[in-house]
């Protein structure tokens, strides 16, 4: 299905981007990894580190960090897709954010670059729970969070790493957009609840005002560009637009999706939520 040109895999330390890597490289297919810490060395916001990755690369995967939907994330993709045209890439795969305007616009970017194309719509991770901003909270036994009630569909990376595998690897996936769920839908607080049982810990939800969560992210020092996107995916994007369920993964997969219980008891036998009571 592919060349013996590499794939390159942007975001390749990242959560999705990491596992994608472990795929393709058990199936032999050569792969570069897009990141600040790899040879050649990867930075969006350094164009001038952008020629040397996408250097007789075939397929792209293209993971932005921190998100689409960031108010420079429009111009930077613009740029690098004109140079991954000018560079000859055949096929680009873009991750994408379930329900968000802005990352809408990206997406476009890529539909129109006259090149192969599959696009991956996602929501929250499951891994977001244990390889992202909510992980402390975890371990410390309290999530604070500016949402109550809105139910969302929780999707496992590994499932996105396959879906992301196929379509870099096969033809069938072009000009293709696959919406990713996972099986059900879950409120923050049910997979809190879920995760605590796994461990065997009591682990308390808390729903404060978005004004209050965002102020405190400010006292501690979270970079300015994460509070405001944070305040826009609790704010516009967690209003219950994605409390709806896709068939995609099964489809693509042959199996269900990954569920929630699964992944925390797997999380949960790590010892990783665990972590922070022996220190």
């Amino acid at each position: 299905m592919h060349t013996s040109k590499p794939i390159l895999v942007l975001g390749g330390t990242g959560k999705t981007g990491r596992r994608i890597v472990e795929r393709l490289q058990a199936q032999n297919v050569p792969v570069r990894i897009g990141s600040r810490r790899n040879q050649p060395a990867f930075n969006w916001y350094d164009a001038t580190t952008w020629p040397a990755v996408l250097n007789g690369v075939e397929a792209v995967y293209i993971s932005f960090q921190p998100d689409l939907a960031i108010p420079e994330a429009f111009d930077i993709i613009r740029s690098f897709v004109e140079k991954a045209v000018q560079q000859g890439v055949r096929r680009l795969v873009l991750l994408s954010g379930r329900g968000e305007e802005a990352a809408e616009r990206c997406e476009q970017i890529v539909m129109n670059a006259g090149l192969e194309w599959t696009v991956l719509r996602a929501s929250w991770f499951h891994q977001n729970f244990s390889e992202s901003f909510f992980l402390e909270g975890i371990q410390q036994g309290q999530v604070v969070l500016p949402v109550a009630d809105v139910r969302e569909p929780f999707i496992d990376a590994e499932d996105i790493a396959e879906v992301a595998v196929a379509a870099l690897t096969q033809p069938q996936h072009t000009g293709r957009v696959y919406e990713l769920t996972g099986p059900r839908l879950l409120t923050f607080a049910e997979a809190v609840q879920t995760i605590a049982r796994y461990t065997d810990r009591s682990i308390t939800y808390e729903t404060v005002p978005l004004e209050l969560y965002l102020a405190a992210l400010q006292e501690q020092g979270t970079p300015s560009e994460l509070v405001a996107l944070l305040a826009y995916l609790f704010s516009e994007v967690l209003d219950g637009r994605n409390a709806s369920l896709t068939p995609d993964v099964a489809h693509l997969l042959g199996r269900p999706p990954i569920d929630f219980d699964t992944y925390a008891q797997r999380t949960a036998a790590s010892g990783l939520w665990n972590s922070s009571l022996t220190v």
